[in-house]
């Protein structure tokens, strides 16, 4: 018999944003379960940020890959891209001459 309790898979989205070429954000990784324990380990691994929103996870889910987000999103995923921005100035920081 199954369960009626059963946890959501775990899962990842990877995104990336290049506003040179792309007007919005797009989907570069997306899985779950096991493929999703792959992609945040690769990140970790290539020193990728990793921010966890797992509401917006399963609506990024939704997407296919390569997708642009949709301007429904832009807020949530702005926060990201903000928290990603400073990790990186903070990172520059600690390792400037």
């Amino acid at each position: 018999m199954g369960s009626n309790n059963k946890r959501p898979r775990k899962g990842a989205v990877a995104l990336r944003y290049e506003p040179k070429t792309r007007s919005s954000p797009y989907v570069t990784a997306l899985g779950r379960g096991l493929l999703a324990e792959r992609l945040i380990e690769e990140a970790r691994q290539h020193g990728i940020p990793i921010r966890e929103n797992p509401d917006l996870v399963q609506i990024l889910l939704e997407l296919d890959l390569g997708q642009e987000i949709p301007p429904d999103l832009y807020q949530a995923v702005a926060e990201i891209l903000i928290f990603v921005y400073r990790l990186n100035e903070d990172w520059k920081r600690n390792h400037s001459s």
